[in-house]
Order: C-alpha cells, then structure tokens, then sequence
C-alpha cells in the first residue's frame, strides 16, 4: 500500500465502520429503492473542472479555491443548467495549483490545502485537510429517489459522522445551538407564535459547519427545493441531506477553524453593503402606529424623555386598505409632511409592503400586474388566487427578471415620500387558505421555469432583492436599507432580517440569542429579534433583560402586535425605564465599535454575533454552550434569560479578561459566577482590546463631538484593533470616502507602545482621543510623537487617562519595572 492510499484507508473501512467505531450494516442495494452511481467508465478535465462518468451518473468536481470544492451530480449524465440565486456573481475562482493522480482503486485532487479522492468503484468521495485528517468521507454516498407524484428525483447524500463531531449552522432554527442529534427542514413557514421545537421555520439556509477541536469545514447544499439535514437523528453515526428535487449540488468549504468556514461561504454567497448609520441605532415599531397623530405623538415622547431612538416602523394600517404603495389618506393625510418634520427630529420612517396585491381593478398595481402578466400562474394557465390583509391577492413572480424590474419602478412613490427603508413580510409567501401557495404554482425562475417546489424558498430573497433594488433607484447616492422576514442563502447583499413572530416570554428570549448566533454563523450578520416578544405582554424585567441582550444584536428593535397591548419602553414604571433608557444609551455610545465591527463583516466576512465555539474551537468545554456570545473581537457579552435571578454561571475563554462595569481583572479558561442585579447584563472585555466610544445621543450624528474616547486594556502580548469611519449614508465609501485607524499594542519589560496607522481619505469629525488605560501599571513617562505628556496623565479608579491628538503615530509608556502591583491590579 503506498503512503497515499494509507491516508485514506487505514482505519476507516470503506463501509463497515464510522469513525467512533459503531457498526454500520453493510448496504444492501437490491434490498432498496434507492438508484447509486455505478462504476467510473471514464473521467475528463475543462480548467479547473473534473468530471467522472458511470453508467448511471457523472459527478462534476469544481476546484474553486484551495479551500471550496463544488460538487454536482447528474442522473443518467445530463447537468441542470449550472444557477445560482445564491452564488455572488463577484465570486471570483482562484488560480489554484492542482494536483491530479489516478491510481489502481481511486483518482486523487488536491489543493494545498485539502485531497479529495474519488473511488472508481461507485463514485464516493472522501476529503482530508493537509494533516491527513479525515473531514467529510462518504457512508452511502450519493444515491437518488423517483419522486413518483411529482416526478423528477429525490436527491441524497450520506456522509459519517465523526467522533465528537459538532454541527452549527442553518439559519434561524430553533431548537439547540448544537446541531447535534436533530434533524431540519427546510421550507420557508409562516410560523405565527412558533416554540422551540418548531420546525420548519422562515429562513432557508442550506449551509452547516461540521467541527471538532482539531477542524471544521462547510457544507452548502445549493438546491431551493424542500430541503432537510440529519445531524445523527436517525442513526446516530451518519450526517446527511437531501432535497426533494432538483440537481445535487453542494460546496464543501475547509476551515480549518468555524470562522474560516464562515468568512469562505460569505465570500462565496455575498458579502453585505455598508448599512446606512442610522439603521444600527435604535427602532420603534407597532402593529400598528397610526393616525399621524399617534406616530408624532411617538416621536415626541422618545425625544421628551431623552430615549434614543433613530427609526419609526408604520405597519400595514398606513396604507388603503392594505394595498401596497398606497397611503391611507384619512389617517395619513400629508405622509410626506410628516415624515419631513420626523426627519428633523431625528427619526427615520420605514414602512411595510407585502407581496399580495389586492384583486382591485381601479387599483393601479393590480392593474399594471394583469395588464403585463407580471402575477403567478397555476398549472393550467390560472392566475394564482390567495388571501391575505387585504382580502383576496394576486402575488407578482419575483424569480422573472421583468417582474422585479416592474416592482422596483413601483417604490418612486414611497421615496419621494421620504420613506428610509422597507420592511418586507409575509414573503415565505404566507397566505392564509392554505399556508402557502399550491404546488402546481408556475414560476419563471430566470428562465428555467419550474413549480412552487422548486421556486418557494427563494420567494422571500427575490422580494427583498426587488426591493432593495427599487429603494437603490429612487434613494440615488443613499445606502438603501431593507428587512426582510423570509430568505435564502445570499439574503446579507440585500436584507437585514428578523426572526419572526415570537412570544413575550423567558423561553423566546433564548430562542432569539441562539437564532441570531445561528444566523451569523450562516453568514447574515445583521439580524435581530422582536425585543420583548411581538406576541403576548412581557414583564418590566423580561422586557429589560431583552433590551440589554439586544443593544448587542445589530438590528435593534422593539415590534408588537397591537392586540397584546404598548410596548414602548416608558410603558413600565419608572425605575425599569432609567435602566432601559440606560441601555438604548450605551448601544449610542458604543456605536464606533458597532459600526466597526459592521464594517468588518462586510469587508471580510466575520460574523459580527460569534458562538463561543467559533471563537475558541478547541475548547470541548463550549460544545454546548448556547447564550455566551463575542460581539465583535473585543466583547463577550451573557445574557440573563432568566427571571428572578441575581447571579449566573458564565464560561470565560481562555485569556485575561475585564469585567465591563466593574473593571476587575479575571483569568479565562474557567467557568466562574457573577452577580446579575436587574440592572447589569455580564459584559467582558478581552485583554489588548481598545473599544471606541463616542458621547451619548439622541439619534446617529445627532451632533459632532471634539472627543473620541478609547478604552485601552492592557495586555503583555501584541495586539490589533481597528476603528472604521465614513460619511455614514451615502455610497462615498466605496470611492475611498472612509477612514480605517490601525491600531498596533506592543510591550517590552517596562516599555508600553501604542502605533496608530490611517488609511482613506475621510475626515473624522472629532479632534482628538480621550485614552482610557485600563489596568497599566504606573506610568513614569509618557511620550506622543516624541514630546513629553505626562504630565496630562490623569488618574482614574482602573488606572489613568490621557488626551492626544487623533492622527498621532507613536504613544510610548514607561513604567518601573513593567509589573502590576496588587494594588494597580
């Protein structure tokens, strides 16, 4: 045997054993209906492109990077057409070094990073990182169904499961953070008032990680049919997924670590545009605020009690009758006035439109939609009929190209209005006959027409994609902001999302932490959850535990369903809105980092919300931790989800640690206890953090300021932090309008040094730096690009502070003896 078939087969049977050692029977193919590739006949090359044919199948291997494999196979050797709604089109292949050798039993590609070996006999595939560690090897591999009702094939893959392998990933499902031991569906549901075990729910993310200490790697299975994942359900050593139709196509994407896995499928499916600023500040919404009265009225209290607050979200009752694009003049008599003079006070407006279109025929929508049969059809020609707000509906086709093209058009109205950004809902699509739309339903699909099956769970991103679109062409040079409800893989270059209609309770509250941990992990960053439950009415403390969960989750807003009662956040006495107003406080003064953070989402592809397994992957202790969670690089933030409670257990990652509120220095690697009073949420800074914070306002760029404070924790190893800048809602920024600050930390025995790098062409607006230093020991010089500060030093409680100018390069400390005394500790 040669040393390159004992990377693959010593010790792992081809069909008998998995990697934990559990018996699997041996597969039995004349006992089950199920159809495999036979024998490899023949194999050829296009570029990067390798294709192996059988009898009965041909797999195609796509070398798109060193780290992303694409696979696709193809029953009886025809292809689909190679499309994607989830693919970036700026997803560039790499020029990547191949190495391809066919030997007696199998033929082997690999990168620099990973091998893949496929086996003559039957097509199987297994892949190995650099190491020689097995990653993703096949049990029975791929295989295929008849779907007898509908025709076409049910498509399968099997895959062992390995040994104390952990999975995270797809979407916004409830249930466990750990994967492990369940099985997801992937449908797009109107899941009103949904619980933990709910499933499936709105968002169709067909992307997992698959880690253990030692490696991870993704799986994207790109196939918009009804969809599902076994994490070892049914047999508890074997991974696998499988569609109800359509071609099997997956990426497989190496890690090694989770957040390689993450930032390699961001690339791959899209990275998200700069938001404008103000969307990462506060939102208050209703179903629903109106007459005008009631949303000025609004306004006016946030801005009388001095709680901040940058958006007002209008519901379905600012419209005619719940027809899209319309005003209801009664309760909105002058729309654009009023959203003038809230633009004044520092208020955005977002509004709502679903997909239904009421059947009307003075209705201009519906009129255009008929006239040019922009509307689905049903298998015999039909328009499709459905009820849903405004009675019986007509829904466009989002997947025809001239239908998005058409519904884009139709938000000049809502821009020359002034309207911010739009809330897409209801866009699974939900009716209320049957959930859904019927099956026969016909859809475009950029050219390849298709049914609902195939057309459904990408209905949401196609709505948000039209929308963000029509907001791009009426807002001109502005940044254009859009919710959306349901999604697909993809969804970040679009949308923001929400996770949906949940429930004012304890329970839901956990829910929305582990959904948005879930969603950022699957590449959608900028998510949020319906503070204190849009059903149902939350408790002073529930709301307020909420509210301190989610200044951490970027987007950032309170929505109720109107029956269940107020829910704004001077509703509950006055001691319970100090401490929220406190908060909503802190998400403002925080707000440098949180836009940094952003901009490092969209610039590189880290997930702004991090799972303490993606942070430290090879800590056995995190495998089923689910409420901590890193905020960025610097933040690890533990909500208190839980009523009553003055205390709670926390794992803190290895390392030295700050406790936000107290300052007191922790050592990592430990699970430890803090107190939780009602008005403290655990929040911990890492050692070598610098977190820039700007004064405390009343809505984004409310006024400019002379200072930026930066807090500097110290920390005896190399460090770097970054601050990002830019204009904050025009598109300047992808022209060089922005600012980067790169900021280098550094220690020697008694030398401290601070080297501040800028890049870009913007202009901050403040003048200078207030540096807090955290926890340094006595300073005996200070010097700024070579002069004399320390006489500026100012003592505080955590150590001292200083004011320098904002462009300096150097900052030296000197201290005795470079060691921390009890006292300084």
């Amino acid at each position: 045997m040669t040393e390159e078939n004992k990377d693959i087969l010593d010790g792992i049977p081809e069909n008998q054993s998995d990697f934990s050692g559990n018996y699997i029977e041996k597969f039995e193919q004349e006992e089950s209906k199920d159809y495999f590739p036979s024998a490899c006949e023949s194999w050829d090359k296009v570029g990067n492109i390798f294709y192996f044919h059988s009898a009965t199948c041909s797999l195609e291997i796509n070398v798109l990077t060193n780290d992303i494999l694409k696979f696709r196979y193809a029953n009886h050797g025809y292809f689909e057409d190679d499309f994607s709604y989830a693919v970036d089109s700026d997803f560039k292949p790499a020029d990547v070094t191949i190495d391809f050798k066919e030997r007696g039993t199998y033929y082997a590609i690999h990168t620099e990073t990973v091998k893949c070996y496929i086996y003559k006999e039957n097509l199987k595939t297994t892949i190995l990182n650099s190491n020689g560690e097995v990653l993703f090897k096949d049990e029975k591999g791929y295989h295929w169904q008849d779907e007898p009702h509908y025709g076409g094939d049910v498509v399968i893959c099997t895959k062992f499961l390995r040994k104390d392998e952990n999975f995270f990933g797809l979407g916004d499902k409830t249930g466990k953070l750990n994967l492990h031991g369940s099985r997801k569906q992937l449908w797009g549901t109107d899941c009103y008032g949904y619980g933990n075990e709910t499933d499936p729910v709105y968002k169709n993310i067909p992307f997992y990680i698959g880690h253990t200490i030692n490696s991870s790697y993704g799986l994207f299975m790109d196939n918009s049919f009804r969809s599902f994942f076994d994490f070892g359900a049914e047999r508890e050593n074997v991974v696998s997924f499988w569609a109800q139709g359509g071609e099997m196509r997956y990426y497989f994407i190496n890690g090694p670590k989770p957040l390689d896995v993450t930032r390699r499928f961001t690339e791959l499916t899209g990275k998200a545009d700069m938001p404008p600023k103000w969307a990462l500040g506060y939102h208050q919404s209703k179903w629903s605020y109106y007459p005008e009265k009631t949303v000025r009225d609004i306004a006016e209290e946030f801005r009388n009690r001095k709680i901040p607050c940058d958006a007002i979200h209008l519901d379905i009752d600012y419209m005619n009758g719940f027809r899209c694009f319309t005003w209801n003049n009664e309760h909105f008599p002058n729309p654009s006035k009023m959203i003038s003079d809230l633009k004044d006070d520092g208020f955005k407006t977002v509004v709502i439109i679903d997909p239904g279109i009421k059947v009307d025929k003075h209705y201009h929508v519906y009129q255009q939609g008929i006239k040019n049969h922009y509307f689905c059809t049903r298998a015999d020609g039909a328009l499709m009929k459905g009820s849903v707000w405004p009675g019986l509906c007509h829904f466009p086709d989002f997947t025809n190209p001239k239908v998005r093209d058409w519904w884009k058009e139709l938000f000049e109205g809502l821009a020359a209005d002034g309207v911010a950004g739009v809330w897409n809902d209801m866009n699974e699509p939900a009716v209320f006959e049957e959930g859904t739309f019927p099956m026969d339903i016909r859809h475009d699909y950029d050219g390849h027409p298709c049914s609902h099956r195939k057309g459904h769970n990408v209905y949401g991103s196609l709505m948000a994609l039209s929308t963000y679109y029509g907001l791009k062409r009426f807002q001109h040079n502005k940044r254009t902001f859009v919710i959306t409800r349901s999604a697909y893989a993809g969804i970040q270059r679009y949308a923001s999302v929400w996770t949906g209609d949940n429930v004012a309770s304890w329970e839901h509250m956990k829910i929305a932490n582990i959904q948005c941990q879930r969603l950022s992990a699957s590449g959608v960053s900028f998510c949020g959850s319906d503070i204190g439950g849009f059903i149902g009415t939350p408790s002073a403390e529930l709301y307020v535990r909420w509210i301190q969960m989610a200044v951490f989750h970027p987007f950032f807003r309170t929505h109720s369903s109107g029956d269940h009662g107020n829910k704004e956040p001077w509703i509950f006495e006055e001691g319970y809105t100090n401490i929220i107003r406190k908060y909503i406080e802190l998400r403002y003064k925080l707000l440098p980092y949180i836009y940094t953070t952003f901009w490092k989402y969209c610039h590189k592809g880290l997930p702004m919300i991090r799972s303490l397994n993606v942070v430290v992957p090879d800590s056995p202790e995190v495998s089923y931790r689910e409420e901590e969670f890193m905020f960025g690089d610097h933040l690890l933030i533990v909500p208190v989800s839980e009523e009553n409670t003055t205390s709670r257990k926390l794992y803190l990652p290895e390392g030295t640690w700050f406790n936000y509120w107290t300052d007191e220095e922790l050592a990592g690697g430990a699970e430890i206890e803090v107190a939780t009073p009602l008005e403290t949420i655990p929040i911990f800074v890492k050692a070598g953090a610098i977190v820039p914070k700007q004064p405390a306002m009343q809505y984004v760029d409310e006024f400019q300021y002379d200072q930026l404070t930066l807090d500097v924790y110290y920390s005896e190893e190399e460090n770097v932090a970054e601050i990002y800048e830019d204009p904050g809602e025009g598109m300047e920024y992808k022209k060089e309008e922005f600012l980067i600050r790169e900021f280098k930390t550094s220690k020697t025995s008694s030398v401290f040094l601070l080297e501040q790098t800028i890049c870009g062409k913007y202009e901050s607006v403040y003048k200078e730096f207030n540096i807090l230093f955290h926890h340094f020991p006595e300073a005996k010089l200070v010097m700024v690009d070579g002069d004399d500060y320390t006489k500026n030093l100012v003592k505080s409680d955590s150590g001292y502070h200083l004011n320098v100018p904002k462009n300096f390069k150097d900052l030296l400390i000197t201290t005795s003896n470079g060691k921390k005394t009890d006292t300084e500790s």
